[in-house]
Parts: C-alpha cells; sequence; structure tokens
C-alpha cells in the first residue's frame, strides 16, 4: 500500500489543523492505520492509531483530549484531528500501515512521505 500525507502547515498555539492520508489500492481496509510525529533531533515517535473498522483507536499520552484519529474505509483515507496545538506539538507528521494496533513503530511496515507541522507561540 502507497500512504500520502497532507494537511500540514504553520498554526499558532491553540489552533487546529487536520491531517489526511490517503491509500492507493484496495487493500486499505486490511490495515490498522497509525500517525508518527518526527521533531528536530528527536526519535520518531507514536501519535495514534486506529483499527481496521475503526471503531477502536490508541493515543499517545501526550495527545489524549487533543488529537482524534479517524478513518474512511470508503475513501481509503486516514485523519488526524489535531486541536489545542502546542510549540512541542511541532514535527514532522507520518501515517503509517501495519497488521497490529499498536504503539511499537517497527510493526508498521508501510509509510508515507511527511507533512511538516508547525506551531508557533
Amino acid at each position: 500500500v502507497q500512504l500520502q500525507a497532507s494537511g500540514g502547515g504553520l498554526v499558532q498555539a491553540g489552533g487546529s489543523l487536520r491531517l489526511s492520508c490517503a491509500a492507493s489500492g484496495r487493500t486499505f481496509r486490511r490495515y490498522v492505520m497509525g500517525w508518527f510525529r518526527q521533531a528536530p533531533g528527536k526519535e520518531r515517535e507514536f501519535v495514534a492509531a486506529i483499527s481496521r473498522s475503526g471503531d477502536n483507536t490508541y493515543n499517545a499520552d501526550s495527545v489524549k483530549g487533543r488529537f482524534t484519529i479517524s478513518r474512511d474505509n470508503a475513501k481509503n483515507t486516514v485523519y488526524l484531528q489535531m486541536n489545542s496545538l502546542e510549540p512541542e506539538d511541532t514535527a514532522v507528521y507520518y501515517c503509517a500501515a501495519a497488521l497490529d494496533l499498536t504503539a511499537f513503530r517497527p510493526a508498521y511496515d508501510y509509510w508515507g512521505q511527511g507533512t511538516q507541522v508547525t506551531v508557533s507561540s
């Protein structure tokens, strides 16, 4: 599966952005989808994941209550709604596909190219 992330940009602290990740092919619904992020000089970290059906989600503690992951299997797209953004959320955001609902980065076999999110204070 090929993934294409979009929707990043520059936003002020307290603002919102919605990221999208479009998948090619007919196998999208077979995969758990996740979002990760990588800030300059830091390791890539887990943000959120969603089950194949969309019924179950799993969020990092740092984004609970602020970020929401969702998916539309008819559109082969996964979303990340980000509210109450903070400067610490500044990073390149990546979507990824895995077979299990997990925060374990090596479990994700397919990755998008990343989209930059910058939050100004």
